[in-house]
């Protein structure tokens, strides 16, 4: 027979079925660790299954999120770091369902590359079953594809996502929110999961390669620093939620920064005066402003600037909306109050302390 006509694989076409199902058995311990009320957390059915009896639920609503980790996980790829990726992973699904008062549940992730790697996305999937651990939410099933000729050698991208539930008529936001009432910044461990085209394009103008040591953090290299992951903030705030009926609302700052996200949760006619004054950066901000030459509006629409995540509290429960942040170790922090829009949504005083 000729070359030309000799019979083709699967395998030589570049898609290895044996290197999946050893991801899978590698991986299955992880998922286990992740076991909840409601989900086994056993990887290898054709579909995760979960029980939201089992979990207490009476009359639940149900919450879907989706998301992924942008360009962040090229820096996990071009240094060989991949241990926290996955934990951004999590934290990027359930930190959008916990905004709005609901209990993540459980988790499913997809992790795509031209040629699979079994260290590699076994060392991912291991830090996603982290962030569902510390997250309280099963890992009940999950994707892995090899795509050879779609991504170059080396190259993957992850995809999570997650459902979660509260009882019917306790989900966030809640109405009564007016002019007056206040608005607590929750600290961020870093720049999280947004903007990391640009953060990317600042490290190339800095000359730096991903094995120095990161000018703001001399102790870590750049990379290792640059990873730092993704506050896990739903633990902590389901506690405080429980705490106090003063949290009206939740937003989560991600993409589009302040300007974006704040507004979600208000009415028409609302603002927020945001007090820069109040904001404390970490110092991986102040590099990337200054390195990038980034301007105040830049770096407020682009990255967090020190807080993650936003609480709106009504007035009259002030200081016991902030013990019950303070009490589930969410460190609140007055960032600003609410106005009349007049046009607007968002307006700021002060400076960023860059």
């Amino acid at each position: 027979m000729a070359e030309s006509r000799k019979p083709l694989t699967y395998a030589e076409s570049g898609v290895d079925i044996d290197v999946g199902n050893r991801i899978v058995d590698r991986i299955r311990p992880f998922a286990r660790a992740t076991r909840r009320s409601g989900a086994g957390a056993e990887l290898g059915g054709f579909g995760g299954l979960f029980d939201l009896r089992a979990a207490g639920f009476v009359d639940p609503i149900l919450v879907a999120a989706n998301d992924g980790v942008g360009t962040k996980v090229k820096i996990a790829i071009e240094s060989g770091l991949y241990d926290t990726i996955g934990v951004d992973l999590v934290a990027m699904c359930v930190n959008d369902i916990v905004v709005q008062g609901a209990e993540p549940l459980f988790f499913l992730d997809y992790f795509a590359s031209g040629k699979l790697d079994e260290d590699v996305a076994s060392a991912v999937v291991q830090g996603i079953a982290q962030g569902c651990a510390q997250s309280g939410c099963a890992l009940i099933g999950g994707e892995t594809a090899e795509m050879p000729g779609l991504y170059a050698l080396g190259d993957f991208d992850i995809a999570g996502f997650a459902v979660g539930a509260a009882e019917r008529g306790t989900l966030l936001p809640r109405p009564g929110l007016k002019p007056g009432d206040l608005v607590f910044g929750l600290p961020s461990s870093g720049v999280h999961s947004n903007g990391f085209s640009l953060v990317r394009r600042i490290v190339a103008r800095s000359g730096l390669g991903w094995d120095d040591s990161a000018p703001f953090d001399p102790q870590h290299s750049l990379a290792a620093a640059l990873l730092t992951p993704t506050h896990l903030y739903v633990r902590p705030l389901l506690d405080a939620l429980k705490r106090t009926r003063g949290i009206h609302a939740l937003a989560h700052i991600t993409g589009g920064g302040y300007p974006d996200n704040l507004p979600r949760v208000l009415d028409d006619g609302l603002a927020v005066s945001l007090d820069l004054n109040a904001f404390t950066p970490q110092p991986v901000f102040s590099w990337l402003a200054s390195v990038g030459d980034l301007d105040e509006a830049e770096m407020l629409r682009t990255f967090n600037c020190g807080f993650g995540m936003a609480a709106f509290v009504s007035v009259d429960c002030k200081e016991g909306a902030r013990e019950a942040l303070a009490g589930a170790g969410l460190s609140p922090v007055l960032i600003g109050e609410l106005v009349h829009g007049q046009g607007r949504r968002l307006v700021t005083h002060g400076r960023l302390k860059l």
